[in-house]
């Protein structure tokens, strides 16, 4: 494939998974409150759920879901309900109101929390199908499946690793620390309204 389609669809990958969603919004939102480790120890998370799917998607994983549609559904469900549980949490946090603590958290939960968000997301393993059947010639072999699935993740690493930095810049702490009840309120908002989308979403085989 030439050299300017590949970097076209790895700027694809970059814009779309970039875009405003329940990765970029829990990697934004652990730089804030804890720094950037744990920002990057989310982001960690999110890229290794990530890879799960790339990988899952390369052994054929997604055409199987796609003929077995059930699979898809707990996938779905599980992912919805996670991200409940996630807007419950951040509300909670807004109605309680008080100042920015810094987060105690351990990295490792850090990582497991980025890691359940993306690997939750049915639609994850669906892209990582789809942009394999548009880069990919047909007839690829194993090396070509495998390079650009390096490709990728590596694409998705600076974009998630970004944010993960970004956010821990410390002016925008301080704006997060200054709002953090409007933060917290705004992130109950999108985790739900994510939640309601892989809910009603439908799958299209």
């Amino acid at each position: 494939m030439p050299s300017a389609e590949i970097f076209l669809i790895l700027m694809g990958w970059a814009v779309a998974g970039g875009s405003p969603g329940p990765a970029t919004l829990a990697i934004s939102g652990a730089a804030m409150g804890g720094g950037r480790a744990a920002g990057i120890a989310m982001a960690a998370g999110v890229v290794a759920g990530s890879a799960s799917w790339g990988v899952a998607a390369g052994l054929g994983m997604s055409a199987l879901m796609l003929a077995n549609a059930w699979i898809f559904e707990i996938i779905r469900y599980l992912g919805a309900g996670y991200l409940l549980y996630l807007a419950v949490k951040s509300l909670r946090s807004a109605l309680k109101g008080g100042g920015l603590a810094m987060q105690s958290v351990s990295v490792e939960r850090l990582f497991v929390k980025g890691f359940l968000i993306h690997i939750t997301n049915p639609k994850a393993i669906l892209a990582w199908g789809a942009i394999y059947a548009i880069a990919l010639p047909a007839g690829a072999g194993a090396a070509q499946v495998w390079q650009l699935f390096g490709l990728l993740i590596v694409t998705s690493m600076f974009v998630f690793f970004g944010y993960g930095i970004l956010f821990s810049n410390p002016a925008i702490v301080r704006g997060y620390t200054a709002a953090k009840r409007w933060f917290d309120g705004i992130f109950a908002a999108l985790f739900g309204a994510a939640s309601l989308k892989i809910l009603t979403a439908r799958l299209e085989v």
